[in-house]
């Protein structure tokens, strides 16, 4: 099997694409010379321009809508890749949901709508990783650095994403021989649109000293720690990276 398509160009498909880490990662694997497929699930406006993006810098990219929790959508995402480009290299897992709330509060139909997207989402785009990704190529999924911090309002969330690390670290010893990485990246505080939205200043600052760095990270910081697993670094494998500052 060939680790690049006829062309000679790697592809990467790029879930959750058209926002946040996910669409600086876009950009980042786009500007080392990939093909990208940005996924998405509800902005086509986003992702289309996501996509024209990539295309004005002189890349290759498309947008396939599907929702990464459902393994018939997640296989024509799949599919679609290997029509346009001929085979994929690289899996970016950014999906994501989030829900935050106190334990004894959380309304269970909220958990049922996390874990679908977190833990099932991410069961079902590394299902077709792992079964399409050639060699030299990588799978890197997304966890959090919340595990850590044990904050309160976030055990939901928490949970899911120790779920997708233990994902990860399983299946990079079950492609063993395959010539095929697998890790998860594994965020502190990022400055996205999402995370800085509804919060204050005093809270923004408190958040910003707690790791020994003395502020909040961007997500070009995080599409850097993806791009080394995807193409420098093989050395790592199933491994649990936290990119946070240092904070724990």
């Amino acid at each position: 099997m060939s680790s690049t398509s006829a062309s000679g160009t790697r592809v990467a498909i790029v879930t959750g694409g058209s926002r946040g880490i996910g669409r600086q990662v876009v950009q980042r694997l786009a500007a080392d010379g990939y093909a990208v497929v940005v996924n998405y699930v509800g902005n086509q406006a986003e992702a289309d321009a996501a996509v024209a993006e990539v295309r004005s810098a002189g890349g290759q990219a498309i947008a396939v809508r599907a929702d990464v929790a459902d393994e018939v959508a997640v296989a024509d995402l799949f599919d679609a890749a290997e029509r346009e480009f001929g085979g994929i290299d690289v899996v970016v897992n950014a999906a994501g949901a989030m829900a935050l709330s106190p334990i004894a509060d959380l309304d269970l139909d909220q958990l049922d709508r996390l874990l679908r997207v977190n833990v099932r989402g991410t069961f079902a785009v590394d299902q077709q990783a792992a079964r399409r990704v050639r060699r030299g190529g990588a799978i890197i999924n997304f966890s959090s650095s919340l595990m850590r911090f044990a904050r309160p309002g976030y055990a939901a969330y928490a949970a899911s994403k120790g779920a997708v690390s233990a994902i990860t670290l399983i299946l990079a010893r079950e492609l063993r021989g395959r010539d095929v990485t697998v890790n998860a990246v594994a965020p502190g505080p990022t400055g996205t649109a999402l995370f800085l939205d509804g919060k204050d200043e005093q809270t923004l600052a408190r958040i910003a000293a707690e790791p020994p760095m003395e502020r909040i990270g961007t997500p070009e910081e995080i599409a850097e720690v993806v791009a080394f697993l995807a193409g420098p670094g093989r050395w790592v494998n199933g491994q649990v990276l936290f990119a946070n500052g240092g904070a724990i």
